[in-house]
């Protein structure tokens, strides 16, 4: 069964929540994926596409990553997506 995705704009994930215990399957190497579009996005202010799930559902948003932490991701205008939310990177 394949799972439909969302597309969303940027300031939609505000109203996303992240509160449910969910498994996942990550990219692999998404740590790397996640470095390299940080420095995508400030150097060239590329976009990428983020594909999350949030309690709801899997989502996908095309939005530039502005930095990243152990836990987080900051995208442009102070919104945050949790890491360990994120399946995908695609740069």
């Amino acid at each position: 069964m394949v799972q439909e995705i969302l597309i969303i704009e940027k300031e939609s994930i505000t109203n996303c929540t992240f509160n449910k215990e969910t498994e996942i399957v990550q990219q692999k190497d998404l740590l790397k994926k996640i470095q390299n579009a940080t420095i995508l996005g400030n150097t060239h202010h590329s976009k990428v596409s983020i594909i999350f799930q949030d309690d709801d559902s899997v989502k996908r948003v095309d939005t530039t990553i502005w930095a990243a932490g152990p836990k987080f991701i900051c995208l442009k205008g102070g919104i945050w997506i949790p890491i360990n939310r994120i399946i995908e990177i695609l740069i």
